[in-house]
């Protein structure tokens, strides 16, 4: 009599602690899903889904797009074969950036990351 009562015990059915893992497991799912469901219509309903850049599909405003400028940087071309006049071009174009580098007189200040060191300037209407 008393080894059946110890089997009972132990049994999954009669155990409180299996039920009330399975229930905590189940209501965290639940709780998840909702909050992740909430956040997501809030993010659809404020139009910040159609702004978010990371997005595959996402097309700057024409107010955001901005020209750069092809003759600050170098770059080898992609059809032409490298020869030597290239690496000479290239290697040109390099002092030149290196010597820019070399004029900065306190390079840990910080006057390096103001707007003006990092050549951010305020577009004008």
């Amino acid at each position: 009599m008393e080894e059946q009562k110890a089997r009972r015990r132990f049994s999954l059915n009669m155990t409180k602690g299996g039920k009330n893992l399975v229930i905590l497991g189940v209501v965290s799912i639940l709780v998840a899903i909702a909050t992740t469901g909430v956040s997501l219509l809030i993010y659809h309903n404020s139009g910040d889904i159609y702004l978010d850049r990371s997005r595959p599909g996402y097309l700057p405003d024409e107010s955001e797009v901005v020209e750069d400028d092809v003759d600050d940087d170098y770059d080898f071309s992609k059809v032409d074969k490298l020869d030597i006049k290239v690496v000479e071009d290239y290697i040109d174009n390099l002092d030149i950036e290196l010597r820019a580098i070399d004029e900065v007189k306190d390079p840990f200040g910080a006057e390096v990351l103001s707007d003006k060191g990092l050549g951010i300037v305020e577009k004008s209407e």
